[in-house]
C-alpha cells in the first residue's frame, strides 16, 4: 500500500505529474517525453489499473480516499491528499471528481502486432482533437472494433481530455501509430485488408452497398473534423464510403459518423 500523504504547498515537486494539465501544448510534449498520462474520476483510474498500467502516484482530495481505499491498498504508489483549493492551483482547473493518477505509459506496439488477429480496424488520418480521439476510441470499443491505427499527426489518446471522454476505452482498443503516411496503408493492404474511405462525397458507395460486414478483413478509414481525408489517403483506399444524408444535412461530425460506419462494419459478426 502507497503512503498517504498530505501536502499544503502547491510547489511541493512531488506534485510535479499534475502541474499546468489545462496546457495543451506543454502537456502534450511534457507526458510522452515523461513517460506518464493522467487518469481523472474513480472509473477511469480503475479501468487505467484493470488494463495493467502502473501508477505513479494519486492527488485526491481527502473526501475521496476512503473511495479509492482499495486502489490505493494494490498499488506502492504515494497518494497525495490536497484541499480542492490546492489542488486547483497545481492543475489549473477545479477538478470536479476530485480523484487524479498519474499512470506509466507502456512501449506501443508495431502497426504488425495489433493487426496479426484483427478483422476490424480503425485507421485515422489526422484526427488531431482529444474530444473527437476520445469519442471515437469509445465507439470503437463499444461496437467491437479490433485496432485503432493512427496516422503520424493524430493526436495523443493518452492525453487527459481523450482518455476522459472515451471513459477509458482507450485501454480497451489495442492501437499504434503508422510511421510514413499514406505509404504504410500498403502493410494494411499486404495484410488482407480492404481499406474503406469514409467521406460525404457523392461519388461513393453507400455503406449498405458495401456491405462491409462481409467482408474478411476491413480497415475503415477516417478523417479530421472539417477537412475530412487528404487526396493522398483516398488515393491509396481501395473503396470510397458515405453515410446517406437527409434533410439537406452534408455530413455528420466524425465522432457520430465513427459510430454509424463501426456498426456497420460490425454488424450481424459475434462479439468477442
Amino acid at each position: 500500500m502507497g503512503e498517504i500523504i498530505t501536502v499544503d504547498d502547491p510547489a511541493d515537486p512531488r506534485l510535479h505529474d499534475y502541474t499546468d494539465l489545462t496546457d495543451v501544448e506543454l502537456r502534450r510534449r511534457r507526458e510522452p517525453a515523461e513517460g506518464l498520462f493522467i487518469a481523472e474520476g474513480e472509473k477511469v483510474i480503475r479501468r487505467a489499473g484493470e488494463a495493467g498500467y502502473a501508477m505513479r502516484s494519486m492527488l485526491l482530495s481527502r473526501k475521496w480516499v476512503d473511495v479509492m481505499r482499495d486502489v490505493i491498498a494494490r498499488s506502492d504508489a504515494p497518494v497525495y491528499v490536497v484541499e480542492p483549493a490546492l489542488a486547483e492551483q497545481v492543475t489549473g482547473y477545479h477538478v470536479h471528481r476530485g480523484a487524479l493518477a498519474s499512470m506509466r505509459r507502456r512501449p506501443l506496439p508495431g502497426p504488425a502486432d495489433v493487426l496479426r488477429t484483427a478483422r476490424r480496424v480503425v485507421v485515422m488520418e489526422s484526427v488531431n482533437d482529444h474530444t473527437n480521439i476520445g469519442a471515437i476510441f469509445r465507439s470503437a470499443a463499444a461496437l467491437g472494433m479490433d485496432a485503432v491505427l493512427l496516422s503520424p499527426d493524430c493526436a495523443d489518446p493518452l492525453y487527459r481530455r481523450s482518455v476522459k471522454v472515451s471513459m477509458g476505452a482507450v485501454f480497451s482498443v489495442p492501437y499504434a501509430r503508422l510511421e510514413t503516411w499514406p505509404k504504410d496503408l500498403t502493410t494494411v493492404q499486404d495484410l488482407g485488408f480492404t481499406v474503406l474511405a469514409l467521406t460525404p462525397d457523392e461519388r461513393a458507395r453507400t455503406l449498405d452497398e458495401t456491405a462491409p460486414h462481409r467482408m474478411d478483413r476491413v480497415a475503415l478509414m477516417l478523417g479530421a473534423e472539417g477537412t475530412g481525408l487528404s487526396p493522398r489517403a483516398l488515393s491509396a483506399a481501395d473503396t470510397w464510403v458515405r453515410i446517406p444524408m437527409a434533410h439537406g444535412v452534408d455530413s455528420l461530425n466524425v465522432g457520430a459518423a465513427a459510430a454509424v460506419a463501426f456498426y456497420a462494419v460490425t454488424a450481424g459478426r459475434p462479439q468477442q
